[in-house]
């Protein structure tokens, strides 16, 4: 259906051409998943309206042979049911609800104090003609404070997120990519929040050494670099100051879900652990 294997999508940027809108990124990580071509109509939060034909205000979107389709989960189920033929987003219903698990969990997470750290940087580094949109729409988001007010205080906040990320760093330590030899929609969509940040994150919000750096290294060199572009920060770089927490566990976790019992040798050392805890 795809005219020269090419779609058409709508993309929201910062002044440098940099996708902001992690909606924006998990699709064309989507649409490259699937082997297309991508023709990127350029633009800001300005004007969605009238660029779309008066079909939406939000974005992503996009046009396949004369079809639009809205929204990124929309757009994630039309891909598969169109073109079943290629690689799979969600192969099986399971895929999407824990896709959807893993990405509320990130935003919750991450994503809501990441916002108020770097709301000033997601607004400065909008095209100028979006500057006061940015400012007047999420000053709701912020409970009626401005953005100078909100990002007051943010290098306190931000080394307090690497150490809640700790669970999805332990999910990645034994699975190359959440979908497990080959990534999947789970992946794009978990990348989306990062991709989100290191297009406005003047400051790193990661240390050098995070564990997490190789499943995102990865992830923004598929598909040629597709996470490369140039206005991209770097996610890395955070420096720790005396009374920072440490930003990831440094060592291996016992007993539960770090480990498998294959008989009494194999849970012994757990076993000897526990009574000594217990003296």
């Amino acid at each position: 259906m795809a005219d020269n294997n090419h779609i058409t999508l709508y993309d929201l940027q910062v002044a440098s051409g940099c996708t902001i809108s992690p909606f924006v990124w998990a699709t064309k990580y989507a649409l490259k998943h699937k082997g297309f071509e991508i023709d990127i109509v350029p633009g800001g939060f300005t004007g969605i309206l009238e660029r779309t034909g008066g079909r939406t205000e939000r974005l992503p979107a996009i046009v396949d042979s004369g079809r639009w389709v809205l929204d990124s989960w929309l757009i994630a189920e039309y891909l598969d049911d169109t073109y079943p033929d290629r690689p799979m987003l969600c192969g099986d219903p399971s895929v999407k609800v824990l896709t959807k698990f893993i990405e509320g969990w990130l935003w919750r997470t991450a994503v809501s104090p990441w916002f108020t750290c770097y709301i000033k940087d997601y607004r400065d580094q909008s095209m100028p003609q979006d500057h006061e949109y940015v400012t007047q729409s999420r000053r709701a988001f912020l409970g009626g404070r401005s953005i100078e007010e909100a990002v007051v205080g943010r290098e306190d906040r931000i080394p307090l997120v690497p150490p809640t990320l700790e669970p999805f760093r332990q999910l990645l330590a034994e699975h190359r990519w959440l979908g497990g030899d080959q990534p999947n929609y789970a992946d794009y969509r978990a990348l989306a929040v990062f991709l989100w940040l290191g297009s406005i994150a003047s400051t790193p919000a990661l240390t050098d050494d995070d564990p997490l750096r190789d499943w995102l290294d990865r992830g923004f060199d598929l598909y040629g670099g597709l996470g490369r572009h140039p206005g991209m920060h770097s996610l890395f770089g955070l420096k720790l100051r005396p009374g920072d927490p440490e930003p990831f566990t440094k060592t291996p976790i016992g007993g539960g879900i770090g480990s498998r019992n294959t008989g009494p040798a194999s849970t012994r050392a757990e076993t000897e652990r526990l009574k000594r805890a217990g003296q």
